[in-house]
């Protein structure tokens, strides 16, 4: 996979580093630019720091969380107009950062990194969180949290609204966990991006697009031990065998677990008989 080199040393830079305390949006910009090689990351960095800046100014004097909450969700979704695109939810442009931004739609987690990046920008806490199957964000300062919805407008959820998302995604016995509120890390918020990606493209059978979405995924986290088993079974089933190979010994070398490990074995030993 060739990249421009601003864009892959801005995402090189990303997975050589912790995983938190990245610039969580200007990453996801050098993952859109990769669909967009002919676009340039300048004006919509600069989009960014408008958005940022324009936070800043709406929340000028105010103590509280909720009013810090306020604040963004006025300049996010009142001043730029943002807001979840339900009517082509699955559309691939919702998950491309520069897409969303031209658009002022996305998925959840496309809208919430810009939440996240406008947040940070003031030196306010903000988060993704690991609940399942839909973004949500954690915003706070001075101790004080909110759980944000950055999909409807940045809605804050509650206990019992959070129970109802879990029921809506069929669920109706579940009951929330400390994993439901934990924080994911920037890295984990930048791979649930791309996975969308990933995801839609082997739903539609265009394998050879989901083998280069999980490309990216691992220059971005290129120790994610599962990203290079799964980039060898991708590999593996569009006929690019020695990608196949490279990728599951470097699976197996990640991976700890014997039971893992001998599977991925024996189907490495069947792939270099295929191989060359």
């Amino acid at each position: 996979m060739e990249l421009e080199p601003q864009v892959e040393a801005i995402l090189r830079a990303a997975g050589a580093g912790p995983d938190d305390g990245m610039p969580i949006a200007r990453v996801a910009l050098a993952l859109a630019a990769i669909d967009r090689p002919l676009v340039p990351l300048e004006r919509y960095e600069e989009h960014l720091e408008l958005l940022a800046e324009d936070v800043g100014r709406a929340s000028e004097g105010v103590e509280s969380a909720a009013d810090c909450v306020a604040a963004l969700n006025e300049v996010m979704y009142g001043g730029y107009g943002y807001h979840g695109d339900r009517r082509t939810y699955d559309d691939l442009q919702n998950a491309n950062l520069m897409r969303a931004i031209d658009r002022r739609r996305g998925l959840p987690v496309a809208l919430g990194i810009l939440c996240i990046h406008a947040a940070r920008a003031q030196g306010w806490s903000a988060a993704g969180l690991r609940f399942p199957n839909h973004f949500l964000l954690r915003v706070g300062r001075a101790g004080r949290f909110a759980i944000l919805d950055p999909f409807d407008r940045g809605a804050e959820l509650d206990a019992a609204g959070l129970r109802e998302l879990l029921r809506l995604q069929g669920d109706d016995d579940a009951e929330l966990t400390p994993d439901h509120y934990a924080p994911a890390t920037d890295r984990e918020v930048l791979l649930r991006l791309q996975n969308n990606i990933k995801m839609r493209q082997m739903q539609r059978g265009n394998l050879r697009a989901a083998v280069a979405a999980t490309e990216t995924m691992l220059v971005v986290a290129p120790d994610h031990k599962m990203l290079w088993r799964e980039k060898g079974l991708l590999d593996a089933q569009i006929g690019r065998i020695d990608n196949a190979v490279a990728a599951l010994e470097e699976y197996i070398a990640r991976e700890t677990l014997d039971g893992p490990r001998h599977d991925a074995a024996v189907l490495l030993q069947r792939l270099r008989g295929r191989s060359g």
